[in-house]
């Protein structure tokens, strides 16, 4: 049987938007954002990141400094009884300063490529998985991906969550 799955967006959705974030110190997580985690892991959501980093591509930091963010992230959920489940991000972009990493992709949001990375690799039902994001491109890339997403436009990131997955109709009144 397959996992459901909450997918998040990373900045601007679980942590304050800081341009290209990359430092435990400057990481401040949205009001609700350890909450909803914590409500996803305790209701059976592989809960999963998905983020554009192309701070790494234009040279800013490299990928070891989100690696660490990332582990960061997950040290601090411990705390509070929560964890993410898997991280995946972007590196790419087409106008990058380093070379390897100037290439079209399709990992890249809006492009479906890490949602459908997961969804293989976790063995995910797309039907029964939301990916909760801040802009456009991370609900073009769900809908992509077959899976429903939900736009964050702040406030509570737990009532968010709840309200889009207790409530069916929840979509026709975003």
């Amino acid at each position: 049987m397959a996992n459901k799955a909450i997918f998040f967006d990373r900045d601007g959705t679980l942590n304050e938007d800081v341009d290209y974030l990359y430092e435990p110190e400057k990481f401040i997580w949205v009001e609700g954002a350890v909450a909803a985690i914590r409500w996803a892991n305790a209701h059976g959501y592989i809960v999963v990141v998905v983020t554009n980093q192309s701070g790494i591509a234009r040279g800013y930091y490299d990928e070891a400094a989100v690696l660490r963010l990332h582990d960061w992230m997950n040290a601090q959920l411990t705390k509070h009884g929560a964890h993410i489940d898997a991280f995946y991000y972007c590196p790419h972009h087409p106008e990058a300063e380093i070379p390897a990493y100037r290439k079209p992709c399709d990992c890249r949001k809006p492009a479906p490529g890490m949602i459908l990375r997961a969804i293989r690799e976790h063995d995910i039902d797309p039907a029964a998985s939301y990916l909760f994001g801040d802009g456009a491109r991370d609900i073009e890339a769900a809908e992509s991906a077959g899976v429903r997403g939900v736009r964050y436009t702040g406030g509570s990131l737990l009532d968010c969550v709840q309200a889009a997955v207790e409530s069916p109709r929840y979509n026709e009144w975003i």
